[in-house]
């Protein structure tokens, strides 16, 4: 064990940096008397001019029996991380909280923002009144392994929230699985007394983790189902095709705007718990508490994107260099949401004639087919077949989708003729591999040929 603990201990020795006193970083409620603070965020962008906003009123959580007992001090190395002990139904937990100014800048967005985004998450979920700020709560787990089944243990529990004049993140750790009872009961009433849960593959792991814990201490009944906002799917939808993952790691720095510097992998997570269990020295925890706090904002961060796109904000010119792909993945999703006007912006700016051809058009061809845009359909088609002969790629849909439009809508027999003679050339120059696949295609185009061929005939027999 002290092999790891020295390994750990160098790996995350650049994660602890002094506490600095520059501009945009949260109020650690936890500060001792001479202002020490922890630094909420390594390498994000912040306004230079900006100071800390000191909020005068107390905060107040939902759970009145949630309590800082005097008589129960905190164990050598806690206090330096910005922890404080509270108890619940008389057990004890630990929690840090941070409240950061609504002009702090996270990346590209402002948390601010996030009154004006948030209302536009109703999209989610049609049919239901548009969600207030207030109604949110953002969550991410660090838990004791991957796995969503009893035996995985949320050992710190990050949540989010908006107060009047800041964004709140709590942080709610156990220090042995003994006080995860404590924990779960103050962090059920906030499960309560908001509407909205917004996580990052929530849906997946999260919320099943958290609810089997539940369950496990005997919370059968009166265990909120909230709405859900899972950012995960839709970061799918937009950049699994032009980003080489959508960890929300990569989706922050490509993205949104987002450094994280001297970051511990989420993975890492379990095994430095582990080590705390060991020795009981909390400090390489601290790269714990930063990971999780990054994630809470960058999960403020997403809503504000999500909510931007969806209200049009944006106006077709996004905060990034696009490729041709996401602004398609972009237009279709907004599609899928109900804003069709603002997808057609998007669209509309694919077909400039400075835009290379490319995988793109195909989706947008069978969208247009789909909906009956025939003559945008018909440009786009042409735009694959022409990047098809010249890349030699063998892809012949678009050929044949030339091929079918021009026999049945067009009555161009002539035109479907050149374009099935081109699908039928190409099918034959592709490579053998899954050759009995491309046997049959080649045969379906074969077939499609000599009926046009019969067709033709026939016309000039006329």
């Amino acid at each position: 064990m002290s092999g790891l603990r020295d390994r750990m201990n160098r790996l995350l020795g650049a994660a602890s940096p002094e506490p600095k006193t520059q501009d945009n970083r949260p109020e650690d409620e936890s500060a001792d008397s001479a202002g020490s603070t922890t630094e909420g965020l390594a390498g994000a962008e912040r306004e230079s001019a900006a100071t800390v906003e000191v909020i005068q009123e107390p905060a107040v959580a939902p759970t009145a029996d949630a309590s800082a007992p005097n008589e129960h001090p905190l164990e050598p190395g806690w206090e330096a991380l910005g922890v404080e002990m509270l108890a619940h139904e008389g057990e004890f937990f630990l929690r840090r909280r941070l409240r950061y100014p609504l002009h702090y800048a996270h990346g590209d967005q402002q948390l601010s923002e996030l009154h004006s985004s948030v209302p536009e998450l109703a999209a989610f979920h049609p049919g239901l009144p548009a969600p207030r700020p207030e109604d949110l709560l953002f969550l991410d787990l660090e838990t004791t392994g991957l796995g969503a089944g009893t035996g995985t243990i949320p050992f710190m529990v990050g949540m989010g929230y908006m107060e009047e004049s800041c964004f709140v993140i709590e942080q709610l750790f156990i220090r042995h699985p003994a006080e995860e009872r404590a924990m779960l009961g103050y962090l059920h009433g906030w499960l309560q007394n908001r509407r909205y849960l917004a996580t990052y593959n929530g849906k997946t792991f999260d919320w099943p983790a958290l609810s089997g814990r539940y369950v496990m201490h005997g919370y059968r009944e009166g265990l909120p189902v909230p709405l859900h906002f899972d950012f995960l799917h839709p970061s799918r939808s937009l950049w699994r095709q032009t980003l080489d993952s959508c960890k929300l790691s990569r989706v922050e720095e490509a993205r949104l705007g987002i450094r994280r510097e001297d970051d511990v992998p989420g993975s890492m997570a379990p095994a430095l718990y582990y080590q705390y269990l060991a020795d009981r020295d909390p400090q390489p925890l601290e790269a714990v508490f930063r990971h999780n706090e990054i994630d809470m904002l960058s999960l403020a961060a997403l809503a504000i994107r999500y909510g931007k796109l969806l209200s049009g904000a944006l106006g077709g010119e996004l905060p990034y260099p696009q490729q041709p792909e996401e602004l398609l993945r972009t237009g279709l999703w907004l599609e899928k949401m109900g804003r069709t006007e603002d997808a057609e912006i998007l669209y509309t700016r694919l077909m400039d004639p400075a835009v290379l051809p490319g995988d793109w058009c195909l989706p947008l061809a069978a969208r247009d087919k789909k909906v009956g845009n025939w003559e945008r359909a018909v440009v786009l088609w042409q735009k694959a077949a022409e990047a098809a002969e010249q890349s030699a790629s063998a892809v012949t849909e678009a050929h044949i989708e030339l091929a079918m439009y021009h026999e049945h809508r067009s009555k161009d027999l002539p035109m479907a003729l050149y374009y099935a003679k081109l699908a039928f050339a190409m099918s034959g120059a592709r490579e053998e591999s899954r050759k009995g696949r491309k046997q049959q295609d080649r045969e379906v185009i074969r077939k499609r040929l000599e009926r046009l061929l019969t067709k033709v005939e026939r016309n000039k027999q006329r």
